[in-house]
């Protein structure tokens, strides 16, 4: 057999492990010759050190936070923009997908995902053939290889959809490459929807289920972030809601009853299991929404998270973690700073709408002229005093004028705490990010640590996947409020969905329903695919980025604070051009 090394440092087990980058850690591990190389020969020769092997896939699973040179997808839509000069604002914000700074992103994405799909095909092919350990019994071995296999198999239906969101349906591979080649030059041929998403990857997730740990196996501390049954329909649950929407649907076949069901499906089997995470007040018995919405994603899934189903698990983080996406007031660099668009698209907290009319981005219709969508006077908002009775989400993640954090009151006044004079962190939009941002490590002195594990799916996606998909089905119904209203009251909103005179027709209602997600999901790498699936990423995207002017007085004047670009082409990436040159696969559409 030949000899070519497989990795140099292997991954503790996942519930001990710390999960860096593989980027960072394992990154062009098959490139390169290091002090204590381990064979493949070696690794499919020994049980543990295969154990170990399997392992160091998960960490192919990636963070959000500062994944795009210290900058977030998030800030590449409508929500956010960053203040750093590089990242996504000189690449996707200029609608230059070529630019070395979206790498991470661009080109990257590409190479890592087809590394850890080499580590899965080798998994699922030769794990047969790996010696029993000794201390094993056969009962032990079998249920053990099964589990392997299966939690392989979901990380490759993992890997080739996180693909398909980017470059659209690439060549399926299942054999196992040899590294040191072209490692696709036999591959040039694209399937199609269907056959890649329904027929492989929704097959494969559907076939794996059943293999995984159990939920109750696998919530724990010593198992902590392994796959695991609950994973797999979640995640089915979301593809097949992709694959209902406007987009997909007509290359994929599959309806919005489809994609309801399997929703529901999940709702039935493992609803017992999960639960929003919620906290209440103990004299009023009404929920903070803050504080549950907040613990939904800095909470541990084996520490008290009930939302939590599909997570990257991660060590705890210090002010090294945090640093890049804090106040500049605070010691820290600016980073991702939330839009006033996305500041418009919260609700009063009674649920009622401040604006009048919204598209089917989610987004309130703007008057061009004044930068402010028409206000429902009823609802109590008010321009000079925005943030007032608004949504407890908004409060929960977003960092806005007088807002205490820290050592201080957020203060975006020019020349203040938060806006020094020459400072050029400071926030372009008014505002800093509060949500994924751990509170206790600001504490004695940034000192404070506290964990972030970036979570991929949680509860909350699965009643708003129904309540979405359910709308498109049937139109407006008791069931589709309830899910949006169980999703809300979490949130501490006291108004029910269904008690809105504005919401009773499919059009109206799901403009609300695509609002609904984006407010739940901002900074949680939702939109930049939401907009997409619902073919309105031109209509998103391209829009120009919203922020304010805190006076000294302390009178808001809105402003643009930065103008987009996204063309028709950008739906999709362009395959990377090294891949493009040496395999001559097809490219995508507007960038051949």
């Amino acid at each position: 057999m030949k000899k070519f090394l497989v990795y140099s440092i292997f991954a503790l087990g996942v519930g001990a492990a710390t999960l860096t980058s593989c980027e960072d850690m394992f990154g062009g591990f098959l490139d390169k010759q290091p002090s204590n190389e381990v064979t493949e020969e070696e690794t499919f020769g020994s049980w543990n050190l295969m154990v170990q092997f399997h392992y160091d896939t998960y960490n192919f699973l990636r963070h959000g936070a500062n994944r795009i040179n210290n900058t977030w997808l998030d800030a590449a839509t409508d929500l956010g923009e960053t203040s750093f000069p590089g990242g996504v604002k000189s690449s996707f914000n200029r609608g230059d997908y070529f630019s070395t700074t979206g790498a991470p992103e661009l080109t990257s994405t590409w190479e890592s995902y087809y590394r850890g799909i080499r580590k899965t095909n080798m998994i699922i092919t030769r794990i047969d053939n790996v010696p029993k350990d000794i201390e094993l019994s056969d009962e032990q071995y079998e249920q053990d290889k099964l589990h392997y296999t299966s939690e392989a198999r979901f990380l490759r239906a993992w890997f080739y959809w996180e693909m398909f969101l980017r470059y659209g349906p690439i060549p399926i591979v299942t054999e196992v490459l040899d590294p040191n080649g072209d490692l696709l030059s036999g591959y040039t041929e694209r399937p199609t929807i269907k056959e890649y998403v329904v027929d492989f990857i929704l097959k494969e997730l559907q076939e794996c289920e059943s293999g995984l740990l159990s939920k109750a196996d696998a919530w724990n501390s010593a198992r902590a972030g392994r796959i695991a049954q609950p994973m797999a329909r979640a995640l089915y649950s979301r593809i097949m809601l992709y694959m209902a929407s406007p987009r997909y649907s007509a290359d994929s076949g599959i309806t919005w009853q489809q994609a309801a069901d399997a929703a529901k499906s999940f709702i039935d089997d493992y609803g017992n299991d999960f639960s929003l995470m919620t906290s209440f007040d103990a004299q009023t018995g009404l929920p903070i929404g803050i504080e549950g919405y907040t613990n939904a994603l800095l909470r541990t899934a084996y520490d008290g998270n009930t939302e939590v189903i599909f997570y990257r698990n991660d060590v705890q983080i210090g002010w090294a973690g945090i640093q890049n996406d804090t106040p500049v007031g605070e010691g820290g660099n600016g980073g991702l700073c939330p839009s006033q668009n996305l500041v418009d698209m919260y609700d009063m907290a009674d649920g009622s709408s401040p604006f009048a009319q919204y598209d089917e981005t989610g987004a309130p219709v703007y008057n061009t002229a004044t930068l402010t969508p028409d206000t429902v006077w009823a609802s109590g908002y008010d321009d000079a005093h925005m943030w007032e009775n608004r949504d407890p989400r908004l409060a929960a993640s977003v960092l806005y004028q007088g807002r205490t954090w820290g050592n201080g009151a957020i203060n975006v006044i020019f020349g203040q705490r938060d806006n020094p004079k020459g400072n050029t962190n400071v926030t372009p939009t008014g505002y800093y990010l509060r949500k994924y941002i751990p509170e206790a490590i600001l504490n004695a002195e940034h000192t404070g640590s506290a964990y972030r594990l970036w979570t991929i799916i949680r509860y909350a996606e699965i009643l708003l996947n129904y309540a979405e998909a359910l709308n498109e089905a049937q139109g407006p119904c008791q069931e589709v409020y309830d899910m949006l209203d169980q999703v809300r009251y979490r949130a501490g909103i006291s108004g029910s969905v269904a008690d809105r005179a504005d919401l009773k027709s499919q059009e109206s209602l799901r403009n609300f329903i695509h609002k609904e997600r984006t407010v739940e999901f901002a900074f949680e790498e939702h939109r930049w695919w939401d907009v997409r699936r619902w073919n309105v990423a031109v209509e998103a995207l391209s829009r120009p980025i919203y922020g304010i002017t805190v006076n000294e007085d302390g009178s808001i004047e809105r402003k643009v604070a930065q103008e987009r670009v996204f063309e028709d082409r950008m739906y999709l990436y362009p395959i990377p051009e090294a891949e493009y040159w040496k395999t001559n696969i097809e490219n995508n559409p507007g960038w051949e």
